[in-house]
């Protein structure tokens, strides 16, 4: 009798990632450091150069990027040792259909960032060839929709020639636009005409890739090692990430541009600048569709790869609406999106004593109604306590997810004494 061979997930959108399929160093930080080389940033970059002196934004970028790196350190850390996903993960704190709740969010996010990157690249194509806005924007969004159809081996291929390139770019547009200013003395004596606060500026640091940060285990969940999956997350974050607000702050106090597209115009570099930055912003929206898909193939249990085209096309008609509101978008993030990630931290080292029972094993809950409740509570304190509102966010949902918890427990066992 022939034997019929069970065709493999090789995105995993529903199951843990098999031993088979982990990977190396390499491979994983040329991933990672794709994953952080996030156009957008430059963008947050520029707005922060506007509104700070060089040494401000430096510290801003380093204190942003330090807990930038601890957080999605930790959930590397968790995927790596789980094999699963963020939306897997969140199941076993928010429970299984309570998990639709960060999993919407989180991909309504990524399918907002798709359309931003989509008009990133679709205004200065513009600008060069004359042609019709729309068409660019169909077209481009399509195509980059067509190579995040083949998933995570795409993502990792892309990004072995969009780093090294954005990273050359990047430089060259940095080294010229100090140049221009009279070098490093006359940039380290900018002074903005507007000013930012240093808290202001911190969320925006943090809310530039708050939303990315709490997917890391969609990609760190690969890794053969949590010692690779960590390392390399790390090194991504304070290298790739911290190059783009670089490149994003010395364009912008140069020239007076927050569109890194628009400095390059001025520089000259239109034609290379194009097809880097198409590149760049090819991975950064692989990336973000790729995530979209894993988040709704959770909630539906259909094909990611039909979600990915489905969310593909969503985020292509929206691209320039998302685009005119990107600070706003970014303020959305700030409130919604952290503290899903710290309690997916909290539930698995505090309540689960940093140990999961296997995904295929586990019997879950329906909805967890602590964790909904401290997310909420997450938002509110971003809400309403004055300060760095994502890390309000991150504090305010870790303190209240462990409270409610012992709680809700406490009573569940009174009531089963009770019963018994």
């Amino acid at each position: 009798m022939k034997m019929v061979k069970k065709s493999v997930d090789q995105d995993f959108a529903l199951e843990a990632v098999t031993e088979s399929h982990r990977r190396g160093f390499w491979k994983m930080f040329m991933l990672m450091v794709g994953f952080t080389f996030f156009s957008a940033s430059m963008l947050a970059g520029g707005t922060l150069g506007q509104g700070l002196t060089f040494s401000q934004f430096i510290v801003t970028v380093l204190i942003g990027n330090l807990l930038l790196g601890a957080y999605t350190g930790v959930l590397s850390y968790i995927a790596s040792k789980t094999g699963l996903s963020t939306h897997l993960l969140t199941r076993y704190s928010f429970g299984k259909q309570g998990s639709y709740l960060p999993s919407f969010l989180l991909s309504i996010t990524q399918i907002g960032w798709f359309g931003v990157g989509v008009m990133m690249f679709a205004l200065p194509f513009q600008k060069v060839t004359g042609l019709d806005i729309w068409p660019i924007i169909i077209v481009s969004g399509l195509l980059m929709t067509a190579t995040a159809y083949f998933g995570i081996k795409a993502l990792t291929a892309l990004s072995f020639i969009a780093v090294p390139a954005i990273a050359i770019l990047g430089s060259v547009t940095s080294t010229r636009a100090v140049g221009s200013m009279g070098g490093l003395e006359e940039l380290m004596a900018y002074q903005p005409v507007e000013t930012l606060g240093i808290a202001a500026a911190i969320s925006v640091c943090l809310g530039s890739f708050i939303s990315g940060g709490t997917l890391t285990p969609d990609f760190a969940r690969f890794a053969k090692s949590k010692k690779i999956a960590v390392s390399t997350t790390l090194m991504a974050f304070f290298l790739g990430n911290s190059l783009m607000f670089l490149f994003g702050a010395i364009g912008t106090i140069s020239t007076g541009q927050a569109d890194i597209s628009e400095v390059m115009f001025t520089q000259g570099l239109i034609i290379p600048a194009l097809i880097i930055l198409g590149l760049n912003i090819w991975t950064t929206n692989d990336n973000s569709l790729y995530a979209s898909g894993l988040g709704f193939s959770n909630i539906t249990k259909l094909p990611k790869k039909m979600l990915v085209i489905i969310n593909g096309i969503i985020g292509t008609l929206l691209a320039m609406w998302l685009y005119n509101n990107f600070m706003s978008w970014l303020g959305f993030l700030n409130m919604t999106l952290p503290p899903i990630g710290a309690i997916l931290i909290v539930d698995y080292f505090v309540r689960s004593k940093g140990s999961y029972e296997v995904f295929q094993n586990r019997t879950f809950s329906s909805v967890r109604i602590q964790a909904i409740a401290a997310w909420a509570i997450g938002v509110l304190c971003a809400v309403f306590i004055p300060g760095i509102s994502p890390l309000n966010s991150l504090l305010g949902a870790t303190v209240s997810y462990i409270i409610l918890d012992k709680i809700l427990e406490k009573n569940r066992e009174q009531m089963m004494k009770k019963a018994g």
